[in-house]
């Protein structure tokens, strides 16, 4: 536990050290939404790039900006999509309910997934542990970790396959595409045969 907590605290002050993640937790924040976070990408590029003394940061492809709400319409994302743009249009934002992830996943992925129950339980099956992060920012300017799987692998560079969705084959081209060996040479990466 008091490990969890440390890694928390690290995490927190690298948020607050990019006023562009700021701002766009900020933008989040705006949109009055009740379980979300930012995560995926934009957390562990920050947390290697820092780890890394990477004075430039990494370009970010997207900022996944997740939530929950099975009461929502599925074009409520691509709303939200549009809000965040206007307020933001630097950042290529991809939002996605959790809780209709299960509705097009057969139809991406090629599997299928049962529903998920929970904002945490969305976070908890992407591709890699270290990926599995998200951070929110309350109204008392508070910023909030979701981490079902702990921060040890991220702040450990260890890059781990996350059977929960993602398929050996996924994860492979993801490290690869991703370039993750590339950007932040001290990763540790799991290679799976």
């Amino acid at each position: 536990m008091y490990q969890s907590t440390i890694l928390e605290e690290r995490l927190a002050a690298l948020v607050r050290s990019s006023a562009e993640l700021m701002a766009a937790l900020s933008a989040a924040r705006s949109l009055g939404l009740g379980s979300w976070c930012i995560g995926a990408g934009a957390v562990r590029t920050l947390v290697w790039d820092a780890l890394h003394g990477h004075d430039v940061p990494t370009p970010l492809a997207d900022v996944d900006l997740v939530y929950y709400d099975a009461d929502a319409p599925p074009q409520r994302d691509a709303e939200l999509e549009a809000r965040l743009r206007a307020a933001m249009p630097s950042l290529a934002w991809e939002v996605t309910n959790q809780a209709h992830v299960h509705t097009w996943f057969m139809r991406e992925f090629g599997r299928e997934v049962a529903p998920l129950l929970s904002l945490e339980d969305g976070v908890a099956t992407w591709p890699e542990y270290a990926t599995c992060v998200g951070v929110s920012l309350d109204a008392g300017d508070t910023i909030g970790v979701i981490a079902p799987h702990g921060l040890e692998d991220l702040f450990a560079l260890r890059v781990r396959h996350n059977p929960a969705c993602a398929d050996i084959d996924t994860y492979r081209q993801r490290v690869a595409a991703k370039r993750f060996a590339q950007r932040w040479p001290l990763l540790a990466i799991e290679s799976l045969q």
